[in-house]
């Protein structure tokens, strides 16, 4: 025990093992979500719903268990969302190229960005990020966990008319994600243990008795993985026709996963002057798991927003980010058991949590324009595109560009000028996808 609190430094964080492994469960709950909705989506793109189930899991294990291990920070990987749609809804079915083209797409996004990871242009990035960029990141992944987590609530719906407006209040699942989003609050304000697990296990129980929720067992023998092991199409990627397809992939990795580990090590205090210590470890867990993902059969790997839940319970090291690894790996055999945690049970502690987060947009240099209204953009676009990595590009391109028009070019490092002029390559030459 003394020397598992020593590796993962328990007495410098002001941690314990109890406190990082109910962090653990608590992103763990928060994030289950994609082991049922990667199968549904990729299966649209044509690929086996059970083999995939199989590759996310495994995938999302090796990932956070590297995380955990060899980076020591309480961040886990998955699947990503909007990656999974893009490789879907665009690539296979709206650009027509099978899913083993895709897979072989994603495979060489991820040597790319093992590439600049391991020559440390990654981290080179990462350090350039202004700090008004860098605190914005923060609050703007604190915006777009709120509209999932409301979304995911029934508490806003869609509308065609207006974009967005309130659902039905009237709506059990609604009142059983409120119920736990004052349980959750209240909780934590009097301090607590676990006040977000608790929140969401008191939602679950209660969505057998008011929420139509079905018990379906607790365990099952998890499928073959063999229909996607090594069915990636590498020559067919090499395409001209796919080019397209992998820069993007390889651009909304890099940003992404980079936004979201700042974001929540910012939200954990694991930044040092600005920095985080083991960076590169922390940016070759998620290289590695795409790389990986693409020969299991998913598609791109990069580190979980919802993360941050975690860390609101207290996770400070690798123990956080091992425990949702062995919850993915014993998620092959408790998928029933996983699956019976609703939506709405998981909400509630996503809309807290992004409402501690948005206070770091305080720290702001609200007097300087330059500062300001770049930082406000990166936030603001998160949310309202679906996309962190959007939110950085608008940043990094009004950054840029303001300084620029003010006469204060000379602020601007060399490497956001790069970055400006790749995302802004990035949206005229290949479009918003």
């Amino acid at each position: 025990m003394d020397s598992v609190k020593r590796y993962f430094g328990f007495d410098e964080a002001g941690t314990n093992l109890r406190v990082e492994v109910l962090a653990g469960i608590t992103t763990f709950l928060t994030m289950a979500y994609i082991i049922f909705v990667n199968p549904a989506i990729l299966g649209d793109a044509g690929m086996p719903k059970d083999s995939v189930f199989v590759a996310t899991c495994l995938v999302a294990a090796l990932a956070s268990l590297i995380m955990g291990f060899y980076a020591n920070y309480p961040i886990a990987c998955a699947p990503g969302m909007g990656l999974n749609a893009y490789f879907a809804y665009t690539v296979v079915k709206g650009m027509g190229f099978t899913w083993q083209a895709a897979l072989g797409a994603v495979f060489i996004s991820g040597c790319l960005f093992l590439i600049v990871t391991l020559f440390r242009v990654r981290e080179v990035i990462v350090n350039g990020i202004p700090h008004s960029i860098r605190i914005a990141i923060t609050g703007g992944i604190g915006l777009f966990l709120a509209i999932i987590s409301l979304k995911t609530a029934g508490i806003v719906t869609g509308n065609p008319a207006t974009l967005v407006t309130l659902g039905n209040l009237h709506d059990p699942h609604v009142i059983l994600a409120i119920i736990g989003f004052f349980a959750i609050v209240t909780l934590d304000f009097l301090r607590v243990r676990g006040a977000i697990l608790i929140g969401i296990v008191g939602v679950t129980i209660l969505s057998f008795f008011f929420g139509g929720n079905e018990f379906r067992g607790i365990v099952s023998a998890p499928p073959s993985i063999s229909p996607t092991l090594f069915q990636l199409d590498i020559k067919a990627a090499l395409s001209t026709g796919v080019l397209n397809v992998v820069l993007v992939f390889f651009l909304v990795e890099l940003f992404d996963a980079t936004g979201t580990l700042m974001g929540v090590a910012n939200r954990a205090g694991l930044l040092v002057h600005g920095k985080m210590h083991r960076l590169n470890r922390a940016l070759l867990a998620d290289s590695t798991a795409i790389l990986a993902g693409s020969v299991l059969g998913t598609s791109s790997t990069t580190a979980y927003i919802e993360s941050a839940s975690g860390v609101q319970a207290g996770g400070r090291t690798g123990v956080t980010a091992i425990t949702v690894g062995v919850l993915f790996l014993l998620a092959l055999f408790f998928a029933p058991l996983a699956g019976v945690v609703p939506g709405y049970a998981t909400a509630p502690a996503l809309l807290y949590v992004s409402c501690l987060m948005l206070r770091e947009m305080a720290d702001l240099p609200w007097d300087d324009a330059t500062e300001v209204v770049p930082a406000a953009l990166t936030a603001l676009m998160m949310p309202f595109t679906y996309s962190i990595a959007n939110g950085v590009a608008f940043g990094f391109i009004s950054y840029a560009g303001l300084k620029l028009l003010t006469g204060r070019a000379r602020q601007v490092k060399f490497v956001v000028w790069i970055i400006a002029a790749v995302f802004l390559f990035r949206f005229f030459y290949l479009g918003s996808e």
